[in-house]
């Protein structure tokens, strides 16, 4: 008797056939779970471990910080201009340290915002890897995907600052992934939904827009004719409203392009730059990735604008070529792919295996370059930071000019707002400040502000913390004409420093008999000091340094003395009054740790003047 076609064959079990299937795909699923989950640790724990390193990082990072700042606390903010404007995406970076109360947590601003970059970095790898299975990509393709975005350096640098175009392409990734559901599991709000997304997108950046083209392509593919036009009018209108009457709120301007520059950025991983260069023209061959690769050749095309900073067209690249990378590697390991696209594996690997263990090895010593220049460094905003307490220890309160990044620094602090200047407003007219706390990039900007640059050329530099791109300076207004250093007052202070050190009362220990001959010492410390040592032998054990003062040229205003009573010092120095009265005095271990305040008068050292 012939066999039914809907029967089993013989001595095959229909429910337990069945159930090993259901079984089998239950076992996959839960290997795919395991493995994305896996790969989402890896990205987000290499990039918090980079989170604070401050090179490279492009120059319109402080004035996204500050405006991110700004809105969340509900306050104003000028910055220096060029820097370019997101209303939406600094709406998004703000709504993330609203909930997450990121500027709380974080002492420092830089960390807390680049947490929302962490974030975005993390759910890049997850819509990649569905994009790349939807696509149809294998298993094994779609995860090396995401594994070369997640661990190369030129990602890793690049996805932890913070620049809104980061969370540009998490949108254009949702769209791609709605876009490319299979026909038949596709529903009306998929493609609302991707249309939407492609619209924050565009909201975010307007570098967005080269990614329609793969988006357009898709949903040509996979979608109804009606269909397509839906989505295209759901997302023009949105347009539209938001390019149209919404425009003043909404409409995102590109920065102008700065430091650093492309080549920068590829010392990161060399390699993975022409892996994705060779990727991205193999694509347009390869028909499943042709859509994507035709938006990559787009993006790579704006690189080239010398008007365009390089970082905002890179990040926006950067998810999409190591998806281009896996195909390519999926084709070269397949005989060929069937109508289906669906990739026969080779009978005779040996070149493939040769080829991919070369690769590898070649990434792997990019990588190893790529992490030498990329050096984590928590102390990265440690200048900044420096400066900050410095100013909240001598001067708080006070008026204070300040850039980009130093508003942030002080308005995270608890310094009022209404006391800082930004050197963005002080482009005509420019309010009196009493400080200024400027970072080389304000420095940079000061020509461009000529109330600002008025105002600083008249000022004394009290204090410099960091060197080289992250020295910042802070500088006093108003100061007369006679500050410690000017004219005659380093000669007076050097004879009578040298006159104290030879004294048989005075002892110098270490480098202070050094510091007392080269007129380094305060001259409230050098009459105190001979004062005292009528009384009684004093021994000079150190003039400690407060923190950037040195680097400014001012003088040592902090005395560690000792001798025979140390608690007869302690109350003589407690006994000082009007100039010579001392900011603090303190016992510490070795003796009494002295301290005026800044700016000592002019003229007290009076008859060690020259003739």
């Amino acid at each position: 008797m012939a066999q039914h076609r809907g029967d089993a064959p013989p001595g095959r079990i229909p429910g337990r056939t069945t159930g090993r299937r259901r079984a089998g795909a239950a076992g996959h699923r839960l290997l795919s779970v395991d493995v994305v989950l896996t790969l989402l640790v890896v990205t987000g724990g290499v990039r918090e471990l980079y989170l604070a390193s401050p090179t490279p990082s492009p120059t319109t990072e402080p004035a996204t910080i500050a405006h991110v700042f700004a809105l969340s606390h509900l306050t104003s903010f000028t910055d220096t201009g060029d820097t370019g404007t997101s209303p939406f995406g600094w709406l998004q970076l703000a709504g993330y340290a609203l909930v997450s109360r990121a500027f709380e947590r974080e002492s420092v601003p830089v960390a807390a915002v680049r947490e929302t970059m962490v974030l975005a970095a993390v759910l890049c790898a997850v819509l990649l890897w569905v994009l790349a299975r939807r696509l149809g990509l294998p298993f094994w393709a779609a995860t090396t995907a995401v594994v070369l975005m997640a661990v190369s350096p030129l990602a890793i640098g690049l996805q932890r600052v913070v620049i809104v175009e980061q969370l540009a392409v998490t949108w254009v990734l949702a769209a791609l992934v709605l876009v490319a559901t299979p026909r038949e599991r596709a529903r009306p709000w998929h493609d609302a939904l991707a249309a939407l997304c492609l619209l924050a997108a565009v909201l975010t950046s307007p570098l967005a827009l080269t990614a329609l083209p793969a988006a357009g392509w898709l949903l040509i593919r996979r979608r109804e004719a009606s269909r397509v036009a839906f989505t295209a009018v759901v997302f023009t209108l949105g347009l539209g409203v938001a390019f149209g009457p919404a425009a003043p709120a909404l409409r995102p301007v590109l920065p102008a392009s700065g430091p650093p520059g492309i080549a920068t950025w590829v010392a990161l991983d060399p390699v993975f730059v022409v892996l994705s260069m060779v990727a991205i023209v193999a694509g347009m061959v390869l028909p499943r990735t042709r859509p994507l690769a035709a938006s990559a050749l787009l993006i790579a095309a704006v690189l080239a604008l010398p008007a365009v900073p390089v970082e905002l067209p890179l990040a926006l690249l950067l998810p999409l070529t190591p998806l281009l990378v896996a195909e390519v590697a999926a084709t070269v390991a397949a005989v060929r792919p069937s109508a289906g696209h669906r990739l026969v594996p080779m009978r005779h690997p040996v070149s493939a295996v040769v080829l991919a263990a070369v690769l590898v090895l070649v990434t792997v010593a990019g990588w190893v370059h790529g992490f030498s220049r990329l050096r984590p460094e928590p102390s990265g905003g440690i200048a900044l930071t420096q400066a900050r307490e410095w100013l909240r220890d001598n001067a708080s309160g006070a008026v204070v000019l300040v850039d980009d990044a130093s508003w942030t620094a002080l308005a995270a602090d608890g310094w009022p707002t209404g006391s800082l200047i930004p050197l963005g407003t002080c482009a005509a007219i420019c309010p009196g400040p009493e400080w200024a706390v400027l970072t080389a990039s304000g420095q940079h900007d000061r020509p461009r502000f000529p109330a600002a640059s008025t105002f600083l050329s008249a000022t004394a530099k009290v204090a410099v913390f960091g060197s080289g791109a992250g020295t910042v300076t802070v500088s006093r207004f108003g100061e007369p004409t006679g500050l410690p250093g000017a004219g005659d007052e380093t000669g007076a202070r050097s004879r009578a420093g040298a006159a104290l050190a030879s004294s048989d009362q005075v002892r110098c220990e270490g480098g202070t008999r050094d510091a007392l001959t080269s007129g380094a010492v305060d001259p409230r410390l050098i009459a105190t000091v001979a004062a005292l040592a009528t009384l009684s032998p004093v021994r000079l054990v150190d003039f400690p340094p407060a923190p950037g003062e040195a680097a400014a040229g001012q003088p040592l205003r902090r005395l560690l003395v000792s001798g025979g009573d140390e608690a007869s010092i302690a109350e003589f120095y407690r006994g000082q009054r009007a100039t010579f009265e001392p900011a603090s005095v303190t016992r510490v271990p070795g003796g009494v740790l002295v301290t005026y305040p800044l700016f000592p008068p002019p003229g007290l050292l009076t008859p060690f003047s020259a003739p």
